[in-house]
């Protein structure tokens, strides 16, 4: 339904996909212009940057097009309009997911692929392309994206305990995926050790891309970790979901 109201008004639909790649890209035009004034940053060149930047952009723009409205999910807990969705024959989460769904959203995906291509193309002479690193790739993207969800799901479910907790929801993708795109290098080991063991957002890009470019691990993790991906997707997804189901049994109307 909200796709066939966004396509009634096409112009409109081309204005608002075009404006939602163009701001989302603003982001590695600063990271380009950076670079005029540096050659490399943490060790790494513009290309492998680029490889970060649109693995991590094009991850998140698909979980967010699937999944990015359930951040909406306090307003509705909060004015008891989640009672009309708890009476329809279908999922809640999927009501949720479907929920003014923004069909514009897929111009941060359509950037993200454009720039983890030019990535690739910039970068093929320097790196020795395997079958693994090349199927390593699209999956790396995929799975980055289940993981998002994950964390989108995680955080629609403790907004059923907090009321709204939205923006601690978007600190963990939005803000996440601004920290995955620059070279875990930068960044101190404390930190690293928690985005890959305890919120494994590591797992989104940065471990897949090392393997990608040959580059070794910060935490000295074996080659192997990097094709863990979907398995650590799976492993979030799981317990995301049970919170999320024991969020919506833990529901109460406002009776309004």
């Amino acid at each position: 339904m909200w796709i066939r109201a966004t396509m009634t008004y096409r112009t409109s639909f081309v204005l608002s996909l075009v404006g939602n790649a163009a701001i989302t890209l603003l982001d590695f035009v600063a990271i380009s212009i950076m670079f005029s004034h540096v050659d490399v940053l943490g060790g790494f060149t513009l290309p492998e940057i680029a490889l970060l930047y649109g693995s991590c952009s094009a991850s998140l723009g698909l979980a967010d097009l699937l999944l990015g409205n359930t951040d909406r999910i306090g307003v509705r807990i909060r004015d008891g309009s989640l009672d009309t969705m708890l009476v329809r024959p279908v999922p809640v989460l999927a009501q949720v997911a479907a929920d003014r769904f923004a069909l514009r959203r897929l111009g941060r995906v359509g950037q993200g692929t454009g720039v983890l291509a030019w990535a690739v193309w910039a970068l093929g002479p320097q790196v020795e392309w395997t079958p693994g690193k090349v199927l390593l790739v699209p999956v790396m993207v995929l799975a980055g994206a289940a993981i998002f969800g994950a964390v989108m799901v995680a955080g629609a479910a403790f907004q059923f305990i907090a009321g709204d907790a939205a923006e601690v929801q978007n600190s963990f993708t939005y803000g996440g995926c601004t920290m995955l795109q620059y070279p875990p290098t930068v960044f101190a080991k404390d930190l690293l050790r928690g985005v890959t063991f305890v919120v494994p957002l590591a797992f989104v890009n940065w471990l897949p891309a090392l393997h990608v470019l040959g580059r070794p691990d910060p935490l000295g993790l074996p080659g192997w970790a990097a094709y863990l991906s979907p398995l650590v997707a799976f492993a979030v997804f799981l317990p995301a979901s049970l919170a999320w189901r024991a969020g919506v049994r833990s529901y109460r109307s406002t009776g309004s």
